[in-house]
């Protein structure tokens, strides 16, 4: 049995976060109506990567149920009351104010349904500052600081996914899970609020210390650390890049005697200390390069392994799809074909196997089947047997 069996969760859902919060509530056993408009969750759209249907669709989607309703006309905001009724969590991320305006705020559902969770999902939250602004990832990572700390020396970078939306799913979910503890021992719902600025502030909390109360924030320095060193990306003599991290001063020595064939540098009070080698990193990058530039990658690695120094190769997209640590599963698409994505990040190590979904649905595949459910003369029978 999956932990979240026999929960209701009604998404009025689009894009990526509130849809990740969701199929991580799918995976968990919850079931999930998606609620959509008729032209369907812009999502479907981004692209044609996954067998012809989105790539961005399939990996958020999978297990749910699709539900078109226009809930600004009387049959289907009926509709959705009788739904809202049932639910155990309640989740949107329409513009901030639009869920309220069609009658369907968190503080009205919560005071007619107390052990209702609602969740709303904002870009920037509800502040009259801020709730106008429109609120998309790269929006967020821009306004937030991320990309000012991302990317080379010259120029700035995209993180190369849709980290905010993705860290505010995440965090949407843990809240649905506090809350759904909370629920079990009060008995009563909770009213949470989740914007992507607020994820991507958060992560910024060291960059802003330094900036606040240090020398600074951060400056974008590549496939370095700002703050460790050696802790980069080198190359050797088949143009492949290495990444190194040096953690501690127990690893330094071991580093110049097995690595770099040269034990008297650990002595150098140049790189005494991880503070000393941040401060002198160019001529430390000098010598370690001078060195991995006459070696192959191989004996790069095998250096590394003997002195106990983590590494990683600098990966292509590709090479992931190789690589040893990657487990998959196969899941269906909106279309009906199947594509291999990763597998669920979550592993139960003592349920006997993964639990499987079904497909991501095909927009209002499912509109009919749970408007005669959730009829609200089929309720009122239910209710009377």
């Amino acid at each position: 049995m999956r932990p979240l069996e026999g929960l209701l969760v009604v998404s009025i859902e689009q894009a990526l976060a509130a849809p990740l919060c969701t199929a991580r509530l799918v995976e968990a056993g919850a079931r999930v109506i998606k609620v959509e408009r008729a032209e369907g969750d812009f999502a479907r759209d981004y692209d044609r990567a996954a067998n012809g249907s989105s790539s961005y669709f399939t990996w958020t989607n999978q297990g749910k149920e699709s539900v078109v309703l226009n809930f600004r006309e009387h049959d289907d905001a009926e509709l959705l009351e009788q739904l809202l009724s049932k639910a155990d969590v309640f989740v949107q991320n329409l513009a901030p104010g639009a869920i309220a305006r069609a009658g369907f705020g968190s503080e009205r559902l919560r005071r007619d349904y107390p052990r209702l969770i609602t969740l709303d999902i904002t870009g920037y939250g509800e502040s009259d500052a801020v709730s106008h602004l429109k609120a998309y990832d790269f929006l967020i990572q821009a306004e937030s600081g991320l990309t000012g700390i991302s990317g080379g020396v010259n120029e700035m970078g995209r993180i190369g996914v849709s980290i905010c939306d993705i860290g505010a799913g995440m965090t949407s979910h843990a809240a649905v899970l506090e809350a759904l503890l909370k629920r079990e021992r009060t008995g009563q719902g909770s009213a949470l609020a989740v914007s992507l600025f607020d994820v991507a502030a958060d992560w910024m909390s060291v960059p802003l210390m330094h900036e606040e109360y240090g020398k600074g924030a951060p400056k974008r320095v590549g496939l370095k650390h700002p703050s460790m060193a050696p802790y980069g990306a080198f190359e050797t003599n088949d143009g492949e890049l290495t990444l190194i991290s040096i953690q501690n001063n127990r690893e330094w020595p071991r580093f110049c005697d097995i690595v770099l064939s040269d034990p008297a540098l650990a002595d150098d009070a140049r790189f005494q200390s991880n503070n000393d080698r941040v401060v002198h990193r160019d001529e430390l990058e000098q010598l370690i390069t001078s060195v991995t530039r006459t070696i192959s990658q191989n004996e790069f690695k095998a250096r590394l392994s003997k002195a106990g120094i983590a590494f990683g190769a600098v990966n292509s997209v590709a090479a992931l799809g190789q690589h040893p640590a990657l487990r998959r599963r196969n899941v269906g698409t909106d279309s009906g074909s199947m594509v291999s994505i990763p597998a669920q990040p979550i592993r139960w190590l003592d349920a006997g196997g993964e639990a499987t979904t079904a497909a991501a649905p095909a927009t209002g595949s499912d509109t009919e089947r749970v408007r005669q459910e959730f009829s609200k003369q089929q309720l009122e029978e239910t209710s009377n047997v």
